[in-house]
């Protein structure tokens, strides 16, 4: 599967557009049944869409499914787990032995549908046009998604190959999050261990000199905020935000910033004083390029 960010990347799908279908959650949500109604009024006149439901409280569940994937479609986040969502929608159908044809022609009654709701409704007469664009973005991406997992869920069952091929994709991306919940656990005993310094800093600032401690502690107090930037980097990331290097180039600069005031305090020579101060300027420059690369990519 194609990442997620490349797949709305290709749609054209923007900020603009998550604004636009989060504005129609509220319509869309009060008006949900009418196109649940539309979907089961052609599975009712359609014999093999019918056959797929063996029993009435199979049908309940599936139109429960259904309606919650329709009011997500407006929820107006759109995230790893959004996209994940939608891959294992695409491997169930595939794996109950719904044909393809039955999931096009359901995302066609939804569009149809819901393109009528939006038209009903007078407060969106003036955006209508864009709403509707940014529907169908959304459908065409959800349409796209699921049928590659099905695809792949497909071709998996034939090839021993992509059987394994399958098994180590998932279990790296197991792994992967194994290894991110142990660093936010490395990352809050190290940030434990800075309030600490951080106190006993400050502690200081009443029982030795003055000048030296309230330095020391200003740079425990800087270490400390880029600490809680990592765990807060960390945590967006794991709920499918983007990974920013800046921070971490950020602990490299308060780290040395740091050192250059303590060096300082302690009438450390020249030439090293010297170095530290051009390396602050080095991290400082690299810093803001990466951060002015990361905020031109948003």
């Amino acid at each position: 599967m194609r990442p997620f960010k490349e797949i709305k990347a290709h749609y054209y799908f923007t900020k603009e557009d998550e604004k636009r279908l989060l504005a129609l959650k509220q319509v869309m949500e009060k008006r949900a049944d009418r196109v649940i109604d539309a979907i089961f009024q052609w599975i009712n006149a359609t014999e093999s869409a019918k056959k797929v439901f063996r029993s009435e409280s199979l049908m309940k569940h599936v139109k429960n499914v259904i309606k919650v994937w329709f009011i997500n479609l407006f929820s107006g986040k759109y995230d790893n787990f959004y996209y994940d969502n939608l891959i294992r929608i695409g491997q169930k159908h595939e794996k109950i032995g719904v044909e393809p044809h039955f999931l096009i022609r359901a995302i066609n009654i939804v569009r149809n549908t819901t393109a009528g709701l939006v038209c009903e409704e007078p407060d969106l007469e003036e955006e209508k046009d864009n709403y509707l664009i940014s529907i169908n973005k959304i459908l065409d991406i959800n349409l796209d998604i699921i049928l590659s997992a099905y695809v792949e869920e497909e071709v998996r069952g034939y090839s021993p190959v992509y059987k394994v091929k399958g098994k180590i994709v998932r279990f790296g991306e197991v792994f992967s999050q194994i290894t991110s919940v142990f660093l936010i656990s490395g990352l809050i005993l190290l940030t434990g261990a800075v309030i600490f310094l951080c106190g006993r800093d400050i502690y200081e600032i009443f029982t030795g000199k003055l000048e030296h401690t309230i330095i020391t502690a200003l740079g425990s107090v800087l270490i400390l905020w880029v600490m809680l930037e990592l765990i807060n980097t960390e945590i967006a990331h794991l709920r499918g935000g983007k990974f920013k290097i800046s921070v971490f180039v950020g602990v490299a600069l308060v780290t040395t910033i740091r050192e250059v005031m303590i060096a300082t305090l302690k009438h450390d020579s020249l030439e090293f004083i010297g170095a530290l101060v051009i390396s602050v300027l080095v991290i400082g420059i690299i810093y803001w390029l990466v951060k002015k690369t990361e905020e031109d990519r948003r």
